[in-house]
């Protein structure tokens, strides 16, 4: 018999900011499972900045009025494969939904790792984490006693990145946020050496003061101004890795920064942009490096969760305005 399912549709394209008007909630018939597929219930729901870009439409985007993409944690709970039994915990892309038809070639069943959240494989062990993994390391290829800057660390990424850097052996993690709170919570809890609240003055002399031997590797999160700070502050052959550009994700006009793209030739930068899809292979690296470093007690999950289906929108309308400290996640059920 069908079930009866809720999902989010977005039902318009916004100019600018996002607002809820955009997104409507729905329900929906999905059939049982057929052969070769298994139906399972969404735990954990992950909403991500890169969104943001997807709700412009175009190729590879999302459709208006039509089920969205998105990572999830989930448990199958019917089955009619033997690749995916009831129980089995999983990640796959059929997010924004309580319910989803899988196949075992779209998933990836999850490892039993003790002492580590379920919630932890959408943010540090997640497609957050490896961006923050594979930034790092295969694009920036930071080496023990590099100071590293990373924008955005109190997000998702960030926050994964500077207790990386940390475990890889960088010298100095410093980072930038949006407020006080979360510029002291990344210092004192995240492995951080220094952090400043990019509302108190020009990023370029906020990252001078608070790395005054300059950097070796920027992980950027935020494009613009920030990028313009990292190219300032970099060491001659320095490397950036550019991973996401929150700051023009919502812009109207094309950004006046950087200005200074003249110094990535005059100081023999790499500038390297990436996409965490053609890296995950990285995966079982990233479980070596971090996963028994959460399981003692040294990695922190840093994440932020609400709860309830209904809540999915504002938590995406929330990451985009900084409302997060760490991953944000929505749980549907109790781990």
């Amino acid at each position: 018999m069908p079930r009866t399912i809720r999902a989010v549709h977005q039902v318009a394209r916004p100019q600018g900011v996002p607002t809820a008007d955009h997104f409507a909630f729905v329900t929906a018939e999905l059939a049982d499972p057929t052969e070769g597929t298994a139906l399972v219930e969404n735990l954990y729901l992950s909403v991500d900045p890169y969104m943001r870009q997807m709700m412009d439409g175009g190729e590879g985007r999302w459709g208006l009025n039509a089920p969205l993409e998105g990572r999830s944690v989930a448990r199958v709970i019917e089955s009619r494969t033997p690749e995916l039994p009831v129980g089995t915990v999983l990640l796959h892309r059929q997010g924004w939904r309580t319910h989803a038809l899988v196949r075992p070639d779209e998933v990836r069943v999850l490892p039993d790792l003790p002492g580590v959240p379920l919630s932890a494989h959408l943010g540090v062990l997640g497609g957050t984490g490896l961006t923050a993994y594979v930034g790092l390391t295969r694009v920036a290829r930071l080496a023990p006693g590099e100071d590293v800057f990373i924008s955005a660390a109190a997000g998702g990424v960030g926050s994964a990145a500077g207790q990386i850097a940390r475990l890889l052996g960088a010298r100095r993690v410093v980072g930038s946020v949006g407020s006080p709170a979360k510029a002291e919570r990344v210092v004192e809890s995240l492995g951080f050496d220094a952090a400043f609240d990019y509302h108190d003055g020009p990023v370029t002399e906020l990252l001078r003061a608070a790395a005054p031997e300059g950097i070796h590797v920027y992980l950027d999160n935020v494009g613009g101004e920030h990028l313009e700070a990292a190219i300032d502050a970099l060491h001659p052959n320095g490397r950036i890795a550019w991973s996401g550009a929150i700051a023009q994700y919502n812009a109207t006009e094309a950004p006046a920064a950087p200005r200074n793209l003249a110094d990535v030739m005059f100081k023999a930068l790499r500038l390297e942009g990436f996409l965490v899809r053609e890296h995950l292979d990285a995966q079982q690296e990233l479980y070596a490096l971090v996963a028994p470093q959460i399981a003692a007690g040294r990695v922190v999950v840093e994440e932020t969760v609400l709860h309830g289906f209904d809540r999915l929108v504002d938590a995406f309308l929330g990451v985009l305005t900084g409302a997060n400290t760490g991953k944000m996640l929505v749980a549907l059920k109790p781990e």
